[in-house]
């Protein structure tokens, strides 16, 4: 997908990778995973730069949906100014300051200020200067990533989905980049979401295997595909929401190419594909 989009034989839009901010203001954002393209990203959302002072910034809170190196990374990038405030789950903090210790580096620097997310059931928490929104965090079935010393011992918090709510209008959103599994607790917030971003990685199951490119399937990775029995579109289909949105698209994924049978395949159930800078009102 990338030589042909390189090439100009795909038509297609490059993408930097999956991150979101969200806010109910023009200068106070919560920004969800940090990944290595933030530094763009910023540049690319003027939002985020309100000028206020001296190395200002509208990134109220960094929220984690895992430990994995493509949501992490960019926390390297705002190491300067004040405290960065933090919010990850227990279990991602361990990977943060054991395996991948990115947290003891930052303390070098502009220090790390985290706040615990919880994963009790209807446990709800709200983040200073993100007025109006409330957060529910959905732990998700998943694995650790390579580096956490539980790799293979899986723990509730590894891997999470988010519930934001509008306390003023009701409306919510799902926020799901990492989905291998559809659990039954899962199910009532994607039945109640008014929009739905969720994990786009694969296709198919088999995809990486039949080109090559690794020995495991999208679910050995903790990753629902959109085709086939109990896959994404299927699921999406008996959904409310009125956006219902892939996010976290691998290159691999067909569904990038513009022109390709997939893409429409999406468009017949009216579900879109993400791309940087798409703006969402609820």
């Amino acid at each position: 997908m990338c030589d042909g989009f390189r090439k100009g034989s795909v038509r297609a839009s490059a993408r930097t990778q999956s991150s979101i901010c969200v806010g109910t203001s023009d200068t106070d954002w919560a920004l969800f995973n940090a990944s290595p393209d933030i530094l763009a990203q910023i540049r690319a959302f003027p939002a985020l730069q309100p000028a206020r002072g001296i190395r200002d910034t509208g990134i109220r809170a960094v929220v984690l949906m895992d430990g994995q190196i493509d949501h992490t990374t960019g926390l390297l990038m705002l190491r300067e100014g004040k405290p960065l405030p933090v919010w990850c789950t227990d279990m991602v903090c361990e990977d943060m300051t054991t395996g991948n210790p990115l947290f003891n580096i930052l303390g070098h620097y502009c220090t790390v200020d985290w706040h615990r997310v919880p994963t009790a059931p209807d446990n709800a928490f709200r983040i200073e200067g993100i007025e109006g929104l409330s957060f529910t965090a959905v732990p998700l079935r998943s694995k650790a990533p390579p580096y956490s010393p539980h790799r293979n011992d899986p723990h509730e918090g590894d891997n999470i989905g988010m519930n934001i709510t509008d306390t003023r209008s009701g409306r919510r959103a799902f926020y799901a980049p990492g989905l291998g599994e559809i659990e039954p607790h899962l199910v009532p917030f994607l039945e109640q979401a008014d929009c739905v971003m969720v994990d786009g990685t694969f296709w198919t199951d088999d995809e990486m295997l039949r080109l090559g490119i690794s020995q495991k399937r999208a679910r050995d990775i903790g990753h629902l595909p959109q085709w086939g029995p109990g896959g994404m579109i299927e699921v999406l289909a008996g959904l409310r929401a009125s956006r219902k949105i892939l996010i976290h698209i691998n290159n691999t994924n067909p569904i990038l190419d513009e022109d390709s049978p997939q893409r429409a395949e999406l468009a017949r159930h009216g579900i879109e594909v993400a791309f940087d800078g798409m703006d969402i009102q609820l």
